[in-house]
């Protein structure tokens, strides 16, 4: 991998795009600790203290959640209008035909998330602001009287930040190197690790030393899954496509595989799963403090029941995680009909007939590889209560990068590594060839 660095750092256009990238992750870390107006920061890490249910958003938000910075809903807008936007094309037939016009119909898709994440990002900016504003960490915000305009100049602070955020990541995708909206992520989930460190050398060596073995075993673990796959055979078979003089000119015959992967659905299900789990909480939290008594003991009982705490919770969270992983897996394999399109190129699995016979199969394989997929992303998403339960370490909130957090990490350097091989690859392939 050094020496991979060392050669692309020798190639003027892959170092260009390695320092565009790095740049953009500067500015974008720069922008981050821009705060809010009218914002009490003692206040807010008290919040962040007790409440784990922000942790996720704070994660997407590459922790300028933390600081309630103008970047503070980072590029989470824009992954819940993906999410939605990909739900929406096996109902909507227009969108359905759209997203298979090639790359004209992904730009399309795409302008189309980009209108969606906007009133996302104003609405998700103003409730977070709304429940920040209740526990008495934002002042002068509201929709009464002379509260409105400061209101409105908030909301529209915290939209167009999330907007500069997926437009540096679109830069990086563009013009640097890697997924950008899965780098400005990345940055920010790495960013803490140094804070971390010193706080636990200072307070609990042993517990530093835990966290490092809990965090190398589980970063084998998620390489091995996420690298694993199941390779289905598939035979082309041949086919004369004309005759000069004598002889048959004949293509096909070729022997291939099709790659199932044993988690096809990524951070998805967990992202699916947490904002579920998110919602009855939030919306507890505005009756708390009602006046009816009634009202007021079964949101308490609500919210702490959907706190990011408790036995509870991670039940729920675990079980609704693995159920997720299997709705999205299955969504993306049928959107890719492979059948079809084995049918359509002269292709079969060997043994199975074309047609339904190798849908049947090709489904039972995928739910198969996709149950050890589902049991490890529920794992991982319930790493830190499965820690505290068993006692290994004493305070499993204060780990060095959360389990989905090295989720994330994990699979972005993957990613980037390989996109920076192939890069590699294709200016050695070019050379070669001169």
């Amino acid at each position: 991998m050094i020496q991979a660095v060392r050669n692309a750092f020798n190639l003027p256009d892959l170092r260009r795009r390695i320092l565009i990238t790095l740049f953009i992750l500067v500015v974008f870390r720069l922008a981050a600790h821009v705060p809010v107006p009218n914002v009490d920061p003692v206040a807010l890490r008290q919040v962040f203290e007790a409440n784990q249910l922000l942790g996720l958003l704070d994660m997407f938000s590459g922790g300028a959640m933390s600081s309630f910075s103008v970047m503070a809903m980072g590029v989470y807008p824009y992954i819940t209008a993906t999410i939605v936007i990909q739900l929406l094309q096996p109902i909507i037939p227009r969108l359905e035909e759209i997203a298979r016009e090639g790359e004209a119909g992904r730009a399309k898709i795409n302008q189309y998330t980009y209108y969606l994440a906007i009133p996302l990002s104003a609405l998700s900016g103003y409730g977070q602001a709304q429940l920040l504003q209740s526990q008495g960490v934002i002042t002068n915000f509201g929709l009464s009287g002379e509260m409105i305009l400061p209101t409105i100049a908030t909301v529209f602070t915290l939209t167009a930040g999330t907007m500069f955020a997926i437009w540096l990541g679109e830069l990086i995708t563009e013009q640097g190197i890697g997924n950008g909206l899965s780098i400005i992520i990345f940055g920010g989930i790495v960013s803490r690790v140094p804070q971390r460190v010193g706080a636990l050398l200072v307070g609990d060596v042993r517990g530093l030393i835990a966290f490092f073995i809990i965090m190398a075993v589980t970063v084998a673990v998620i390489v091995i899954v996420q690298e694993g796959q199941r390779r289905i055979p598939v035979q082309y078979g041949k086919r004369v496509l004309a005759m000069r003089g004598r002889r048959l000119r004949i293509a096909g015959g070729q022997s291939t595989h099709i790659p199932l992967r044993v988690n096809a659905a990524g951070m998805i299900p967990l992202i699916f799963a947490q904002s579920i789990l998110m919602f009855p909480g939030v919306i507890a939290s505005y009756l708390v403090s009602a006046q009816n008594q009634w009202v007021s003991s079964i949101a308490n009982t609500i919210y702490q029941t959907f706190n990011g705490q408790g036995h509870a919770y991670y039940i729920m969270y675990f079980l609704m995680v693995i159920g997720f992983t299997y709705f999205y897996t299955d969504m993306v394999f049928q959107q890719q009909n492979l059948p079809e399109n084995l049918k359509r190129q002269g292709g079969f699995i060997p043994g199975i007939r074309p047609g339904k016979r190798t849908a049947d199969y090709l489904n039972g394989v995928m739910r198969r590889i996709t149950l050890v997929g589902a049991i490890f992303l529920g794992l991982v998403a319930t790493m830190p209560w499965i820690v505290d339960v068993l006692g290994i370490v004493e305070n499993p909130g204060m780990m060095l990068i959360t389990s989905s957090g090295l989720l994330i990490v994990v699979g972005v350097v993957l990613d980037t590594l390989k996109q920076l091989e192939a890069q590699l690859l294709m200016r050695h392939y070019e050379g070669f060839i001169k």
